[in-house]
This record gives structure tokens, sequence and C-alpha cells, in this order.
């Protein structure tokens, strides 16, 4: 089913809606879910509450791409019940990621309350767009599904040591062209 019947079957509140939504979208808000969680029952529930929190949002929203709509609802729930479980029991991969690119934005509240938040969207999105094909991949597998390095040099067939330089190289790329932007300090 294509992505416009489905948001129509959200926009007439049919249950269909949920199913198809599971059927296309399951695995990828799953993995979304798994890569930030690190546990299967977790990310199920997360999966679980990416349906309801969609099906209450939709109406009014009318997503343009369902896929990224819904991958960012997966994407924030995941990182919200990190943040619970995280005082219980302490997993570094969400950490070690945002922690690699502070390098390249810096998260004081002084640039904060000066920066643009578009602006800074609309810079990265221009960055990325001018990276390669692959460079992109490998940014967007660590720092938006917070792949590890070794998953992302599996999928990529390349050595843990290459993946690890070409995200190096990607953030200070990213970090000398926020600061030619004035975006960065």
């Amino acid at each position: 089913m294509e992505d416009e019947e489905i948001i129509n079957l959200y926009w007439n509140r049919q249950e269909k809606a949920i199913y198809e939504t599971e059927k296309k979208y399951g695995k990828y808000c799953n993995t979304i879910s798994f890569n930030i969680l690190q546990d299967n029952e977790e990310a199920k529930e997360c999966v679980n509450d990416t349906y309801l929190k969609t099906w209450n949002s939709i109406p009014p929203q009318r997503p343009n791409i369902l896929k990224i709509y819904i991958g960012r609802i997966a994407r924030n729930l995941a990182i919200n019940q990190y943040e619970r479980k995280k005082a219980k029991k302490r997993d570094y991969t969400l950490e070690i990621a945002l922690e690699e690119l502070s390098e390249c934005i810096s998260s004081n509240s002084n640039v904060e309350k000066e920066l643009d938040y578009n602006e800074l969207v609309n810079a990265l999105n221009i960055f990325l767009s001018q990276l390669s094909q692959d460079k992109r991949k490998i940014f967007l597998e660590r720092y938006w599904y917070l792949d590890s390095i070794k998953e992302i040099s599996s999928k990529n067939k390349i050595t843990e040591s290459n993946a690890k330089i070409i995200l190096s190289r990607v953030r200070n790329s990213l970090k000398n062209y926020l600061k030619e932007g004035g975006l960065y300090e």
C-alpha cells in the first residue's frame, strides 16, 4: 500500500492504518528503536508506542513523507525511553555518538540561545547533500540510526578502523563547514 493511502486511512480514523503501517514500516521502526535501546522487548514496546503516537497525531498532522515521520517518532520515543533507563543501567552507545557529534555542534547554552535551529538544520542538510553517498550513509547510520562502528563496518564492507576514519573526517569537515557559516564557535 502506498504511503498516501496509509495516511488517508489515519485521516479517516480507520484502524487498518496501524496494520498497514506495521506491515510496511515495522521492521524499520524496530531497527531504529533497537539500535538506541539495545533490548528487543523495549524496542517492541517503543514501536507499539510509535503506532499509538502516529494514530494520535494524524490528523491534525499530514506528513509529507510517512517513513521519515514515523522514523522520527520511533527515534524520539526510543531516546526518551533510553533516558529513563539510563539511571538504572548504563549503556553508552547513544552517549558516545552524541559526544562524537559534540565536536561539531556545540551544546553550550550561549550557542543554543543564539543559534537559530532552522539555520542549523538547513546547514546540516546542505552539508550532507554535498557528501558522497557512501559517506552520507555511514554518517546517518552512526548519528541517526545510532549503529555501532562494528555494525557500520559490516553493513558497508569496510574495516572498523576505516569506518572510524571516515566518521572522524566527516565530523571535521562538518565542524569546518559550520565554522565557515558562523554556526560554530
